[in-house]
C-alpha cells in the first residue's frame, strides 16, 4: 500500500512538473517583441541606433521590445521570411519579398531618399567607373539593394574583370578602400555620411543612385491586429522631442507612409534576392 501510494504521488509531482514546464515563459516574464534592423552597418551601432524606437514601441506594446541584426543582408532575409522577427525594417526589395513571400505588412519608411553611392579613396587613381576596370569592388553581400544596385551599374558600365567582394558593413567598405584593399565600394548615401567626419573626408562619391524605396517597417502577419497601433504610436514618437533628435541625428526625415506602388516597383529587385535565398549564398 505504502508504495503503491509513494508510486502514485511520483506520478503526480512528475506530472505537475510536466505540466509547469509547459507553462508558456509569459506566465512568468513575457517573451521580448523583435525588432529586427537589417545589417547596413556594425551590430552595436545599430542597437545604440534603434534605442529611441525600442523605447517608443515598447511603451505602447506594454511589453519588452529588444534590437536585433544578422551577420548579413541575405541571413537577414533568411531569417525574417522564417518569421524570426515580429518588425523587420528593412530596403525597399527585401520589404516587397516579405510582403510577398511572407506575409509581413507595410507600417512605414523614413521621409529622406534612399539613395546608393559607389565610393572611392579621395587621394586615390581611381576617379572614374573606366578606372575601376581590373579591381576588387566592394558590397555589403550579395542580397542588399546598394549591392545589387551597384551590381547593375558595373554591368551597365561593361567594366571587365571586376572582382567583387563582400563585407559586413559600410564602416568596414570605407576601411578597406582607404587601406588599398579595394578600388571601389557599394553603401548607401546615408550610411556614407554616418561615417566619422575624418573617414568622410579621405572618400570620392563618383556615382549615385536615383532615389529607391529605403528602410521600410514591416509587421510579422501573425502580429497584423498590432498595425493600427503601432503605426499610431511610431507616428506620435516621430513628433516628440526624442524622435525628433533621432531623425535630425540619422538625417531621416521623419516618418511617411509607404505605397504599395513603392514596393511593388522593387519586384524585380526582390526576385534576385529569392534567387540568392534558393542558391544558398
Amino acid at each position: 500500500m505504502t508504495r503503491r501510494l509513494f508510486t502514485g504521488l511520483a506520478a503526480l509531482c512528475s506530472a505537475i512538473l510536466c505540466g509547469l514546464a509547459g507553462i508558456p515563459p509569459a506566465a512568468a516574464e513575457e517573451q521580448a517583441f523583435r525588432i529586427g534592423i537589417a545589417p547596413h552597418t556594425s551590430a552595436r551601432v545599430i542597437i545604440e541606433q534603434y534605442q529611441p524606437v525600442r523605447r517608443a514601441v515598447e511603451a505602447a506594446l506594454g511589453r519588452p521590445v529588444e534590437i536585433v541584426t544578422a551577420p548579413d543582408f541575405t541571413a537577414f532575409a533568411r531569417r525574417a521570411v522564417d518569421q524570426d522577427y515580429d518588425i523587420a525594417v528593412t530596403t525597399g526589395h527585401q520589404a516587397q519579398l516579405l510582403r510577398e513571400d511572407a506575409g509581413y505588412l507595410p507600417l512605414l519608411t523614413y521621409k529622406s531618399d534612399f539613395r546608393a553611392v559607389v565610393v572611392t579613396a579621395a587621394k586615390g587613381p581611381y576617379r572614374t567607373a573606366a578606372s575601376l576596370a581590373g579591381t576588387t569592388v566592394l558590397g555589403l553581400s550579395p542580397s542588399s539593394l546598394v549591392t545589387l544596385w551597384g551590381q547593375h551599374w558595373l554591368a551597365d558600365g561593361k567594366l571587365p574583370d571586376i572582382q567583387l567582394r563582400y563585407v559586413s558593413a559600410a564602416d568596414s567598405v570605407a576601411q578597406l578602400i582607404l587601406a588599398g584593399d579595394a578600388s571601389a565600394g557599394f553603401m548607401s548615401r546615408a550610411n556614407r555620411a554616418k561615417l566619422a567626419p575624418e573617414v568622410q573626408a579621405q572618400l570620392s562619391t563618383i556615382a549615385e543612385s536615383g532615389p529607391m524605396a529605403g528602410r521600410v517597417y514591416m509587421l510579422n502577419g501573425k502580429a497584423s491586429a498590432l498595425a493600427e497601433p503601432l503605426r499610431k504610436a511610431l507616428f506620435a514618437f516621430g513628433e516628440t522631442a526624442e524622435g525628433k533628435s533621432y531623425f535630425d541625428v540619422n538625417q531621416l526625415g521623419g516618418y511617411r507612409p509607404v505605397t504599395d506602388e513603392e514596393l511593388a516597383a522593387m519586384e524585380p529587385l526582390a526576385d534576385e534576392v529569392r534567387r540568392v535565398l534558393k542558391a544558398g549564398k
